[in-house]
């Protein structure tokens, strides 16, 4: 972390300036339904290459084509959609921060999933930010959250890749009740910075091997899908998709639903990387460790830390059906750093998630931008954090130029 920076920013925090920086958060994309944190995460030179090389190396390995085909088999018969790319076009690393050498932070990968996330949403998070932090007394005037790209190269990045050549018009960005999902501010982002609207998948039409959704009483055509549906979701409320998943469609994805499935918890034990913990299927456990507290145990295709033990116990893995443990990890439990200090003295536990992009047609995925959660409890969670401050979204930043 720069600390000279986060020093400067301690000393001239208010609830005012929180309070400015979430009116503006608001005026932009409406209420905000989950927890923001009060600050930005000041990430040093050496600690976001550090990261960014990490991510790269990362997603690199999974796409080793032995790899990669042991890794395809995760996809199950009735979800493999046909059309899937050589790469995904979105994926998230999650790395909690963690004590290094020389009291140097480093990052541990908790998670890793090849699906969209926050993207625009961190754009306007990281404007709210500058905007504060340019007013403030010994701090820089320029800021930013985009790794190797400028403002505008990084929007034409994200632009090329959620929209590519289709019609924004003819792009949706896809998910079930997108009103209703705490992510709603995200999806009027994407609206705003590149045209293109949300739709329910129930109120999709199908004609043939061709989408349509109604707009003004007409029929729409869809070409392109901005795919934010999350399967577990989708099975839970038993929601009625009017295609079936095998169907051959005049559509392209972003990204290919299949790689929901393929780069997700479920490569963890697939990987060999100093910055990956190692992690076990359940049902390839010879023998259950005496000493289960250096462990946590995580269901592969569960979304947002849902069903992830922390404190595991022989009970815990033994509530897990035999037939059901190869869709369970046992992996190495991951100390997080007090990475960063509020004004106060406390410290706060953060994970940056390292977001990449691949423009279709590209050969590899770039880092984008770094998207920070910070936590004071057990988890990164909002549940583990109920009436806590400086906890909850955020983004990380560093001086432009």
């Amino acid at each position: 972390m720069d600390a000279a920076l986060r020093r400067t920013f301690n000393t001239h925090w208010t609830d005012a300036l929180y309070g400015r920086f979430r009116n503006r958060l608001t005026s932009e994309l409406g209420k905000v339904e989950f927890p923001v944190a009060e600050t930005p995460l000041f990430i040093d030179k050496d600690l976001r290459e550090l990261l960014a090389r990490n991510a790269v190396e990362i997603v690199n390995q999974l796409a080793e084509p032995k790899r990669l085909a042991e890794l395809k088999k995760a996809i199950p018969a009735r979800y493999d959609t046909p059309g899937m790319d050589e790469l995904p076009n979105c994926v998230q690393v999650d790395f909690a921060l963690v004590p290094g050498a020389n009291g140097k932070l480093e990052g541990r990968v908790v998670e890793l999933q090849a699906f969209p996330s926050l993207y625009a949403m961190e754009v306007y998070f990281s404007d709210a930010w500058a905007e504060e932090l340019s007013k403030i007394p010994g701090m820089p005037s320029a800021w930013t959250c985009f790794f190797h790209h400028s403002r505008a190269e990084a929007i034409a990045l994200m632009r090329d890749t959620i929209v590519a050549d289709a019609d924004p018009m003819e792009t949706v960005l896809l998910d079930l009740e997108p009103e209703h999902q705490k992510t709603l501010p995200d999806f009027i982002a994407t609206q705003k910075l590149f045209g293109v609207e949300s739709e329910c998948v129930t109120k999709l039409i199908i004609e043939g091997k061709k989408l349509y959704r109604m707009r003004e009483g007409k029929k729409v055509p869809v070409k392109r899908i901005y795919n934010r549906m999350v399967f577990d979701e989708l099975e839970a409320k038993n929601a009625k998709v009017p295609f079936r998943w095998n169907d051959e469609l005049d559509v392209t994805w972003c990204s290919h639903p299949n790689w929901y499935w393929v780069w997700s918890k479920f490569s963890l034990p697939h990987l060999d990387h100093p910055a990956v913990p190692r992690a076990r299927y359940l049902s390839s456990l010879d023998k259950i460790p005496d000493d289960l507290s250096k462990y946590v145990l995580k269901p592969l295709f569960s979304f947002a830390g849902t069903g992830v033990v922390i404190d595991v116990t022989r009970e815990a893995i033994d509530r897990v059906p035999a037939e059901q443990r190869n869709g369970w990890v046992l992996q190495n439990k991951i100390t997080y750093a007090d990475a960063l200090p509020m004004p106060d003295g406390n410290g706060v536990k953060a994970e940056v998630r390292m977001m990449l992009l691949r423009p279709p047609g590209g050969k590899q995925l770039q880092p984008l931008l770094p998207l920070v959660r910070l936590s004071r409890g057990k988890m990164i969670g909002v549940d583990h954090n109920k009436g806590m401050t400086w906890v909850g979204g955020s983004v990380g930043l560093w001086p432009a130029g």
